[in-house]
């Protein structure tokens, strides 16, 4: 597997101390130590917390960040502190999700997706990851735009929707980690699970057309935003089941684990890079390649034993990724530039984006409540629409200006709050909205 983490040089360069202390850290060290964190937080999450591994993974890195935070308060001339966040700040999270994680995190998760309960799904699904992250996008941008200028901080209108375009998608890895440990009828599972693996496609297309006229770049061409959504997922999707079948035929003519599995490593790895070159969407890409290959082909073309040791790997591969990822979030609070100034907007921003969650979901609620029957629809949808690292990865893609810090700490804020509240609460929410009247 390459590296999962991507330093910059000049940051730790700046990290250092005049002195002797030795100047970077290196790439697998800095790996080294996060996965011995990782294995220290989950042991403790499975003795003690014995709550979802994300939010203990993300708890774990929120308190190594306010632990160092206290440790440069209290000792300012020990250089190692300060050397140890320039190292984290060094961290290039955008490259480390984007470009490393989610290529194995999203095949990873569409394998577990009921592939024919997604069929007869596809248009609530559909309808949801392209018209609702669209009006989630204006909900949240007017409205965000008019709380700024309440409390009277200046984020232009333009910059607002930027935020809208990079918090409405919901997060694939932060969803299908709560979903997975919660018992949800197959209709609302597959349509919260399929949403989000398929609405980073509409949301990232979105946010750069948005960043490109909030930064002066380009004019704002809707038809060519439109078009580009559909051909860069449509694309994506084809060449990811294309991709998918191929392998998962020349699986069936042979029996040997070990190459059937580096098989599947290479479809993952091979798909996302390959529509990224061809300038489609990579996330959608391995979404369809996982799904194809978690199906029933895929099963029919293994032995027992290769199934087991494959389905074996890339649910170790999901699990210890989805830690890692978590308890990086944690820790990026180190990169966040928090001003006292910005609270009332950080406090109003929590309750605007689950106001347009609730907006674009009550449709889709009421239907499922009257013609299916499913109780509670309405807050399951809202309630399980967690936002999460690729949230911030996209607000951490934006360039330096006045606007930028603003817009991090707001994501923050919403995240922070997304997978801990709303992680914490989502399984005791179904509970209660499941149990017998």
């Amino acid at each position: 597997m390459p590296e999962t983490l991507a330093v910059s040089s000049h940051s730790l360069n700046d990290a250092v101390d005049a002195s002797h202390i030795r100047p970077s850290m290196t790439s697998f060290e800095l790996v080294a130590v996060l996965m011995a964190l990782v294995a220290l937080a989950g042991w403790l999450n499975v003795k003690v917390l014995k709550i979802l591994p994300g939010v203990a993974m993300l708890i774990a890195g929120l308190a190594g960040a306010m632990l160092l935070f206290a440790a440069e308060v209290a000792f300012p001339s020990f250089a190692p502190l300060s050397q140890i966040t320039g190292i984290i700040n060094g961290i290039d999270f955008t490259s480390t999700v984007t470009g490393y994680m989610l290529a194995f995190l999203l095949f990873a998760g569409a394998m577990q997706v009921d592939l024919k309960e997604m069929r007869r799904r596809w248009f609530s699904v559909g309808a949801l990851a392209t018209l609702g992250v669209a009006g989630s996008i204006l909900i949240v941008g007017f409205g965000l735009w008019a709380v700024a200028a309440r409390v009277g901080l200046p984020l232009p209108l333009s910059w607002a929707l930027v935020f809208g375009a990079l918090i409405s998608p919901t997060d694939p890895v932060a969803v299908l980690a709560t979903v997975h440990h919660v018992r949800l009828s197959k209709t609302l599972q597959v349509v919260l699970e399929g949403e989000a693996l398929f609405n980073d496609g509409a949301g990232i297309v979105a946010f750069t057309a948005l960043l490109a006229v909030a930064t002066g770049s380009d004019a704002l061409r809707p038809t060519a935003a439109v078009s580009g959504v559909l051909v860069q997922a449509l694309g994506g999707l084809a060449l990811g089941l294309a991709a998918s079948a191929v392998v998962i035929r020349i699986m069936g003519t042979i029996d040997d684990f070990a190459t059937e599995v580096s098989l599947s490593i290479a479809l993952a790895m091979g798909v996302y890079a390959g529509a990224q070159a061809l300038g489609l969407s990579g996330a959608i890409a391995s979404v369809g390649a996982g799904m194809l290959f978690g199906g029933e082909r895929a099963k029919e073309a293994m032995s027992g034993v290769t199934e087991n040791y494959l389905r074996s790997f890339w649910t170790l591969v999901d699990q210890i990724l989805n830690a890692l990822l978590f308890l990086l979030l944690g820790v990026e609070m180190i990169a966040v530039p928090f001003v006292t100034d910005q609270v009332p907007l950080l406090l109003a921003a929590i309750p605007l984006v689950l106001l347009a969650r609730l907006a674009v979901v009550v449709p889709w609620g009421l239907y499922f409540r009257i013609r299916e029957s499913e109780r509670g629809a309405t807050e399951i949808l809202c309630w399980g629409g967690l936002h999460g690292a690729l949230s911030l990865a996209l607000a951490l893609s934006i360039p330096q200006g006045p606007e930028r810090a603003l817009i991090l700490a707001v994501t923050y804020a919403v995240v922070a709050f997304s997978i801990t509240v709303q992680g914490l609460t989502f399984t005791s929410l179904v509970r209660r909205l499941h149990a017998p009247p």
